[in-house]
């Protein structure tokens, strides 16, 4: 190697270049408060700072669906329970209308309470949510679940169809429930001993046919059928109750994930202030002895040797 002037010069260049280069670099790092300010100052550690970033980002989609599908139990709770106190009203009144000592004009005075106790339960049977979808339709969100057909007595015509929506890495949970779930039709034994699946509002129906009437049949048998359409709604109820349960834990566990991501993610992304700014000082003042240095050295020739 030939020492000379363009030599002394470039070798000083380049050292005042890296040493301006890493200074900056320093700098922008404590303007961001981040150890990796572009993909290319480390392309492994900005590859694990990306992924924990996406799984974040998921976590936090899973907590919005957590919150989305607490509000519609919260709505089917608090309308089961609607519907349960109205019930047992209703039991209570054709418990009443049995009364051997009632007039059929105190009974029919009884029928239109319980004609008002069912028109209000049928109401609630047909409830939307706060986003405007019918609670206990199953899928058929945008038509009421519960109506009366050729003048007879409310059918259910949504349909048994169960959407989930993911909560978790490998956990959904269930966003719909079907009126058959909420609402269970009761099995009623016929004259001749067969069974039949009477709907929820066919024993409403009944039972008020039977307080009007003074039917005494009716109006036991529509006693003890209330009896399973209040079982029908607590086993609703509690499957509600055990629904909001499981997204408590299921937030908890999300929490802890990201706290333990965030915990992560902080350890390779986050600066160490301290050792940044005695770094950047220490750059400082190296580019400092640099420029001193080719300050003296530029004013030196190799001439300056030849005698």
């Amino acid at each position: 190697m030939k020492i000379s002037t363009h030599l002394m010069f470039e070798k000083a260049t380049q050292q005042m270049t890296t040493s301006q280069t890493n200074l900056a670099k320093s700098q922008a790092q404590l303007a961001q408060g981040k150890q990796v300010i572009t993909p290319s100052d480390a392309p492994d550690q900005a590859s694990t700072i990306q992924r924990l970033k996406s799984i974040m980002t998921r976590q936090g989609s899973y907590q919005a669906a957590l919150n989305s599908v607490q509000t519609k139990l919260q709505g089917e709770d608090s309308t089961l329970q609607s519907v349960s106190d109205l019930l047992i009203r209703a039991k209570e009144v054709a418990v009443q209308a049995s009364n051997d000592t009632l007039s059929p004009s105190n009974r029919k005075a009884l029928g239109v309470e319980l004609q008002g106790l069912r028109d209000q339960m049928l109401s609630l049977a047909n409830s939307k949510d706060i986003s405007g979808n019918y609670m206990f339709a199953g899928s058929r969100v945008n038509s009421p679940p519960f109506v009366a057909l050729a003048g007879g007595s409310p059918q259910y015509v949504g349909d048994q169809t169960r959407m989930h929506v993911m909560v978790g890495e490998s956990r959904s949970m269930q966003i719909n429930r079907s009126g058959t779930d909420a609402f269970a039709p009761v099995n009623r034994t016929l004259p001749d001993g067969s069974t039949q699946g009477v709907g929820f509002f066919n024993v409403m129906d009944d039972l008020i046919k039977g307080v009007n009437n003074s039917d005494r049949n009716l109006m036991q048998g529509g006693v003890g059928e209330l009896d399973h359409l209040l079982e029908g709604l607590t086993f609703a109820q509690a499957n509600v109750g055990s629904g909001l349960k499981s997204i408590d834990q299921q937030n908890s566990v999300i929490e802890d994930t990201v706290l333990n991501l965030t915990t992560t993610l902080s350890s390779i992304e986050d600066l160490d202030y301290t050792a940044a700014i005695t770094k950047m000082n220490q750059q400082m003042m190296s580019l400092e002895a640099a420029q001193s240095s080719f300050a003296k050295i530029s004013q030196l020739s190799l001439f300056n040797f030849i005698k």
